[in-house]
């Protein structure tokens, strides 16, 4: 039976959960992921954990944050005037926003905490410092 090697093209089915089990991300009712192992498509961890499976295996794979998206970085957190931010975006926190960095790249960034003064803004993943689990399946080899 064919397996897995870095460099194949695979496809796979997969459940991401935190470790409380709540999910955060599936292709349950779509298509199979297709990536290149090894390739850095996806997190290393789970990248990591495809080589020797075959058609048909089912993996459940723990992954550490250092793995996933990484730790948290605070440098990638700033706290920027309130008024510098336009009256209309919402100031919930959770809520995305979409920024250009000094050098004129867009970025993603989500409200972290709000006083009256100012807005902290983060701009780490949102899985990053997050251990992971994911149930995976593979289904193609190509």
């Amino acid at each position: 039976m064919t397996q897995v090697k870095n460099g194949d093209t695979v496809g796979i089915h997969y459940t991401g959960t935190f470790l409380d089990g709540t999910t955060f991300d599936s292709s349950d009712g779509s298509d199979p992921l297709k990536i290149v192992v090894g390739s850095g498509q996806i997190i290393s961890g789970l990248d990591m954990a495809l080589p020797g499976m075959a058609v048909g295996d089912k993996k459940t794979v723990d992954i550490p944050s250092e793995l996933a998206y990484g730790p948290i970085d605070l440098q990638m957190r700033k706290r920027v005037p309130r008024e510098s931010i336009p009256a209309e975006v919402p100031l919930d926190i959770g809520t995305m926003l979409n920024v250009e960095t000094p050098e004129g790249q867009a970025m993603q960034v989500m409200i972290v905490e709000v006083d009256e003064a100012t807005v902290t803004i983060d701009a780490n993943h949102p899985l990053a410092g997050k251990d992971l689990k994911f149930d995976i399946e593979l289904m193609s080899i190509a």
